[in-house]
């Protein structure tokens, strides 16, 4: 029965995302339930073409990523894979018609990992777009349920909330993808002369996102408001965390919430968006 392996595959989705980001399956869990499904699908993907390219160290990365996008296409195609993480996007793409060109872009992103180290400014918008205002658009889909206007309307303020947690995980990260991978994100940026004014400048570029993602979010249905809210306050909060440190201290360590602390972040945001607070 084709779903009971759907409903494996959602679980297989669902069990990568809690493994893998305990704060992202926390917020996920706020959503409709209708939407709880096909975020994880979205995420499982995501997710698994994001380890090719950062973790599977002792294997042809190049040869995997083409292979897993090979897969990916002729599972949406075919309206099935026997690889259930990709079941479960399959099902999400075709039953949201999520646009091939948002997929492309994510996996030309991924290319990028395996062959770039540095970035220019064009090739950092390049990347961005494809890591993460596309999964913003993707998620989006899955929000406005076939309301095309509504989606138009939401566009630019998805895309910028993506801008703006990616643009905080490369903060967050900076240490492991310089020391571990040599990876440098920020476009034009010379590591050894990383100073608290070249930080406050992408700290201000993070800002303007955040502000214009927060009016997306009031914009947003309320089956998936509070989800997307939960989201925005957790990076948020690793955000004001990351601006209080020197810049020095970045890159000595990977910035974290706290588990509790994340739990007392996501009952506010409860509170405050069931008040109309936001």
């Amino acid at each position: 029965m084709k779903k009971l392996f759907d409903k494996v595959s959602d679980s297989s989705s669902k069990l990568v995302t809690r493994q893998y980001s305990t704060s992202f399956s926390l917020g996920i869990r706020f959503l409709n339930k209708s939407f709880q499904n096909p975020i994880y699908g979205i995420y499982g993907f995501v997710r698994l073409a994001d380890e090719i390219v950062d973790s599977f160290h002792d294997y042809d990365k190049a040869l995997l990523l083409e292979e897993f996008k090979r897969d990916t296409y002729l599972s949406i195609e075919r309206k099935i894979s026997l690889n259930p993480i990709l079941n479960s996007f399959q099902k999400v793409v075709n039953d949201f018609q999520i646009e091939p060109e948002l997929i492309d872009a994510f996996l030309k992103s991924m290319q990028m990992d395996l062959e770039q180290k540095e970035h220019s400014p064009e090739s950092y918008k390049q990347y961005i777009l494809g890591s993460a205002e596309v999964v913003g658009l993707m998620c989006l889909r899955v929000f406005t349920e076939q309301d095309c206007k509504l989606f138009d309307d939401l566009k630019p303020y998805a895309m910028a909330l993506g801008s703006a947690f990616q643009k905080i995980n490369f903060l967050r990260d900076m240490n492991a993808d310089y020391l571990g991978m040599g990876r440098v994100y920020f476009p034009n940026l010379n590591m050894l002369e990383l100073n608290d004014y070249t930080k406050f400048e992408i700290e201000q570029d993070i800002e303007l996102d955040f502000i214009k993602g927060l009016h997306g979010i009031k914009m947003l249905p309320k089956r998936s408001r509070l989800g997307v809210y939960v989201a925005y306050i957790y990076y948020r909060s690793l955000f004001n965390k990351i601006k209080k440190l020197e810049a020095r201290h970045v890159l000595e360590q990977r910035i974290r919430i706290p588990n509790p602390q994340k739990i007392a972040l996501f009952a506010g945001s409860y509170v405050r968006n069931s008040f109309n607070l936001l």
